[in-house]
């Protein structure tokens, strides 16, 4: 048997199935047992992931390659922290609402750390847990929400296609046509049925 390699994004992003408890949305929320899942299987939901070098994102070549692959020509940053983020608890409340865009969500967190949440194929949540020198692209219409971890404290590099239209369509918007796109490529494929985790 060959050895098994290592994902080396794995060591900046990680993926887990969440608990149904309503504490603390800042806390880990892990099944018991933990239910991980690889980043290839987050991928068949869309998710595309990479692991970049954040202490020199300036001069990254492979961050470059991918902005001019996928046509990411605005950037900016968004620090979300108690210090630089007026109304912080109300703020990371509203990113925690279940919503969608139209574009994509492009983040790449170059200090701190944070969790986006996603819908699987069932409706369970994908807790992904991003740190820093990991960038994650959330397909336009899926359904998915953020918050700070217990650290209160992530920087990320925000990428957009063009104009940035920041928009969140709260849930339910099924009506969209990104939605709608999203369901056809995304769900509705292998039969629409939950995704193996132990693959």
């Amino acid at each position: 048997m060959g050895e098994v390699v290592k994902d080396g994004r794995e060591d900046v992003i990680q993926a887990w199935y969440m608990d149904d408890s309503e504490e603390d949305q800042r806390l880990p929320h892990h099944k018991d047992p933990k239910e991980f899942l690889s980043l290839d299987k987050l991928a068949e939901l869309g998710v595309l992931s990479w692991r970049l070098d954040a202490d020199n994102y300036e001069t990254d070549e492979e961050l470059k390659k991918i902005r001019e692959s996928r046509g990411y020509s605005y950037m900016d940053f968004c620090e979300v922290c108690p210090e630089k983020l007026p109304n912080y608890e109300e703020k990371v409340k509203s990113f925690f609402e279940e919503h969608l865009h139209t574009d994509e969500e492009i983040r790449y967190c170059v200090a701190g750390s944070g969790y986006f949440d996603v819908r699987d194929r069932n409706e369970a949540w994908i807790r992904v847990w991003v740190k820093k020198g990991g960038m994650i692209v959330l397909p336009a219409g899926i359904y998915h929400r953020f918050t700070v971890d217990s650290d209160n404290y992530i920087k990320a590099m925000r990428l957009f296609v063009g104009e940035p239209v920041w928009t969140p369509y709260n849930r339910p918007h099924d009506h969209l046509p990104a939605r709608k796109e999203y369901v056809d490529n995304f769900v509705k494929v292998n039969g629409g049925g939950a995704i193996d985790a132990s693959a």
